[in-house]
């Protein structure tokens, strides 16, 4: 699995654990932080404190690459913050109205939609792997849905849908997230063709930027504002750009030094399950019989969809 033979000084598996355990807390941190702020705020500021506390690396270290960005690229970078942008929107906006088991889980299928679009936008063929991993995780995606709308009793099943049932409103949060993995697919397929010739901190920098700009300009035109909220408020979204978006993302990066990334875009499984622990602890949501059947499924289409992204440059990155 390694990649080079020089030795680290700390452990890639013990890295690779706490950057799993960083990620997953980002569904918790929006939880708490929600309680004063609203979703786009909460967007917004994340990708916006991320891109601050990037902007003296990635302007010291790759200040000439940023600058000779080609009229081509600029455009793909555009089209990739605006996707990483509806990503955080409707993935944020999710946990407001669906548990935080189901959000996850549904948001996390990026590679399966990586995988069934990269023939039509990549000319990237699908694998029989990644095929039948997309019908498991749509399967999986199915029963949560089901089983967020529907109760299993005495009486056989009872679904109720309408506009003030609290099951509505998770079927709701449901599709939110889904959408929130296939912009999340679009971003990672462009940021294929970026990263074939761009610096990881370079990328990132330009797109986190750009995604940033956009949730911006939307919370003003929105009328929302970043200023009036209670300072545990303001401890929540700083935690949450400061764990997540970097300690996690820059864990599973530097593993990518000493490991495969087949092995680290498959551990990167470990997200869900550490954001369901979490969530159990923190925020007493305990996922039903429907729900951990459904992500089992998700889980096993996730992986087979993973093996098929092991021979391919580029991992696909969490984006959560």
């Amino acid at each position: 699995m390694a990649q080079t033979n020089t030795k680290p000084s700390v452990s890639p598996g013990v890295v690779i654990g706490i950057g799993i355990l960083a990620a997953s807390s980002a569904s918790i941190f929006i939880r708490f932080a929600q309680v004063y702020v609203p979703s786009l705020v909460i967007a917004a500021f994340r990708l916006t404190l991320a891109t601050l506390i990037l902007a003296p690396f990635a302007l010291t270290r790759h200040r000439h690459e940023i600058q000779t960005i080609s009229r081509q690229k600029w455009i793909l970078a555009i089209a990739s913050g605006l996707f990483l942008a509806l990503h955080f929107i409707s993935w944020t906006t999710s946990l407001e109205f669906t548990d935080v088991v189901s959000s996850v889980m549904l948001v996390s299928t990026v590679p399966i939609w990586v995988a069934l679009l990269s023939p039509l936008f990549l000319h990237e063929s699908a694998s029989r792997y990644a095929i039948f991993g997309m019908g498991l995780a749509i399967l999986g995606g199915f029963i949560i849905a089901f089983s967020d709308v529907c109760q299993i009793g005495a009486g056989g099943i009872n679904c109720r849908i309408d506009s003030i049932n609290i099951s509505n409103r998770a079927l709701i949060g449901d599709l939110l997230a889904l959408m929130g993995a296939v912009m999340a697919a679009g971003y990672v397929m462009i940021g294929r063709k970026l990263r074939r010739d761009m610096a990881l901190l370079s990328y990132v920098f330009v797109v986190y930027g750009i995604a940033a700009l956009v949730l911006v300009i939307l919370v003003i035109t929105t009328g929302n504002t970043f200023i009036g909220y209670p300072t545990e408020a303001y401890a929540w979204l700083v935690l949450l750009a400061l764990v997540p978006q970097l300690i996690g993302h820059t864990s599973f990066n530097w593993a990518l030094r000493y490991l495969s990334a087949g092995f680290v875009s498959i551990s990167l499984l470990g997200e869900p399950i550490g954001s369901a622990i979490l969530a159990y602890i923190f925020l007493a949501e305990a996922p039903t019989l429907g729900n951990m059947f459904g992500a089992i499924l998700i889980l096993i289409g996730i992986y087979l969809a993973s093996i098929s992204e092991r021979k391919k440059k580029e991992p696909i990155n969490n984006v959560s």
